[in-house]
């Protein structure tokens, strides 16, 4: 495993960030999350590859995802330090009008009831899940910064948004010495390449770290060359087709056609293809299988060549931007 700084902070992060989306309650996890029963081994070898980066957030699993992430990560690392923990606050927590989004009221009770359901006393890396139009971002920032002041986190990231969004956060933050957003968590892959438009520049530009979702595109990339669906294609199918389209199977016959060269999964090249990328530190990458860690950790390892990442682009076409 290989470790880097996130953005121009002192936090050093594996590589590869495991998305712990993926462990929960499957009920309640669009019925392909694994219970903690299962997840453990898989969490295990990830530790044991090197990974010391974990995501979650509180709206997975409706709270679940955040319990089992904090037993199992207890169980496997002799100590807290040992890893580094990032969780997320936006989407509704329940049925009050006060439940969701970015005021005040909401973060900061948001904070408290994931630090419980974490079985922690801080997190590494508090990001909002998405932008709320409906509160001011000042109010947000400030809310932000008083949590990190009070200790319950280290430092705060954002997620999908528009470039102007981010950027007017930071500067509220700026303006007022408040604490800034280090990470950006963003949708970006070898099928969705719209953040190349502003926010990756923006973010390569201001030091801010890039820690993608959905790296594989929701495990097109990772079946590159073959036409088996998963549980989770299934159950996401309106989804999928709304961020996935035109111009995709070039694009993974040409992924499946580079891994046969190099002897490696499609995913290793589809993850590799992405660490390359400028201001990426580490990809969220959803494990339901040990053959999964395994593929990703190989990505940290494989270096493609200028001709091998121009072969991959190229049949890239524009679409909509899809958070």
């Amino acid at each position: 495993m290989k470790y880097r700084r996130l953005g121009t902070t002192g936090l050093k992060v594996s590589r590869i960030c495991l998305g712990m989306m993926s462990y929960g309650e499957p009920a309640k996890g669009g019925g392909w999350a694994l219970n903690e029963e299962q997840a453990e081994p898989i969490v295990r070898r990830a530790a044991e590859g090197g990974v010391t980066f974990f995501d979650t957030a509180d709206i997975y699993s409706g709270g679940v995802s955040e319990e089992v992430t904090g037993r199992l990560l207890r169980r496997i690392f002799p100590r807290r330090d040992d890893y580094v923990l990032a969780t997320k606050v936006y989407f509704p927590m329940g049925e009050g009008r006060n439940d969701y989004g970015l005021s005040r009221k909401h973060v900061m009770s948001a904070i408290d009831a994931s630090l419980t359901r974490l079985g922690t006393d801080h997190v590494d890396l508090y990001q909002i899940h998405r932008w709320d139009p409906t509160t001011p971002v000042e109010e947000t920032m400030e809310a932000l910064h008083d949590i990190v002041k009070a200790g319950k986190a280290r430092y705060i990231g954002a997620s999908s948004m528009w470039a102007w969004q981010f950027a007017k956060a930071q500067h509220a933050a700026d303006k007022r010495g408040w604490t800034r957003f280090v990470s950006m968590q963003n949708h970006y892959n070898l099928l969705h390449r719209e953040e190349e438009r502003e926010m990756v520049p923006l973010c390569a530009d201001q030091g801010v770290g890039l820690i993608p979702w959905s790296p594989l595109a929701r495990g097109l990339l990772a079946r590159a060359g073959t036409q088996a669906d998963t549980a989770r294609q299934v159950g996401d199918g309106p989804r999928q087709e709304q961020l996935y389209g035109g111009g995709d199977a070039a694009i993974l016959d040409r992924v499946a056609r580079t891994a046969a060269d190099r002897g490696v999964a499609p995913a290793t090249v589809a993850l590799a293809w992405l660490l390359s990328r400028p201001a990426v530190v580490a990809p969220i990458v959803g494990a339901t299988k040990d053959g999964h860690v395994d593929d990703a950790l190989a990505a940290v390892d494989l270096e493609l060549t200028d001709k091998e990442i121009a072969f991959l682009e190229e049949p890239y076409q524009t679409r909509p931007q899809q958070f």
